[in-house]
């Protein structure tokens, strides 16, 4: 049963990284004036499937215990944030927004790895490498908005 559960949670952070692709960083990201220690575009998609690779091994851990309701709650809605971030921030081109979705993405990961603790200790554990990620990104994203202040307060018209 862990594995099907497992399938399925991979699945979801299959399916909300997937936006990378739908919304690539593109020109106007690589115009943007961004801090020195930024990490190599290679770091992303390894961190990120190592990421959803924990993610789901928690999920599934998690859906498999009792008194799961709120963690399972709560990962939902970190899922769901995490999926907002990249086409607010790539495909809008909207970086102060991007900051909000951000901010609210690190509550929720950050709540959902407090209540994957009290249920399943290792579960909560597997979120921690999450959480410092979101904060990195949420320092790389506020160091964009600072650094580009008219790209952050220009209204960008969605291209097709």
């Amino acid at each position: 049963m862990f594995w099907l559960l497992f399938g399925i949670f991979l699945a979801a952070c299959m399916a909300v990284g997937a936006t990378g692709g739908l919304f690539p960083p593109g020109a106007w990201y690589r115009q943007l004036n961004k801090p020195s220690w930024t990490p190599p575009d290679w770091v992303f998609p390894v961190t990120w499937t190592t990421l959803y690779v924990l993610m789901a091994a928690a999920g599934a851990r998690v859906a498999l215990s009792p008194d799961n309701a709120l963690a399972m709650a709560l990962w939902a809605l970190q899922i769901a944030m995490n999926g907002l971030w990249t086409p607010v921030f790539f495909g809008l081109q909207r970086i102060k927004l991007g900051m909000i979705v951000l901010s609210l993405l690190w509550l929720s990961v950050a709540a959902t790895l407090w209540a994957l603790w009290q249920v399943d200790w290792i579960a909560g554990l597997m979120f921690v490498p999450y959480l410092i990620w979101v904060s990195i990104a949420a320092a790389l994203n506020w160091s964009v908005w600072r650094l580009n202040p008219k790209a952050a307060n220009e209204k960008r018209a969605v291209s097709s």
